[in-house]
């Protein structure tokens, strides 16, 4: 259990930026979600990367699955990305 303690260290800037009237474990814990947020939406879009290489390639094919989950990925980053620097910038302002 203590590996994933050290490995948290490797997110960069892992260390949410408490939000005004938001402290506390609430605060600390949506922080820290979004930052989850994003290293799922991450390994959604490389897992589609993953099945779009290893799809059958002929015409009765399930094609779109794979562009699925790299949309799914890319959009959830983008979101928690964006909510992140929200954030950032109501707390650093």
């Amino acid at each position: 259990m203590s590996d994933w303690v050290t490995l948290a260290g490797l997110i960069p800037g892992a260390k949410p930026t408490p939000v005004p009237g938001m402290a506390g474990p609430v605060g600390q814990l949506f922080g820290y979600g979004l930052w989850l947020l994003v290293l799922a939406g991450a390994g959604a879009a490389a897992f589609g990367v993953y099945k779009l290489a290893v799809a059958d390639k002929s015409r009765n094919g399930g094609g779109s699955e794979p562009f699925k989950w790299m949309g799914g990925g890319a959009a959830a980053v983008i979101l928690a990305s964006s909510l992140i620097a929200i954030l950032n910038g109501i707390a650093g302002g």
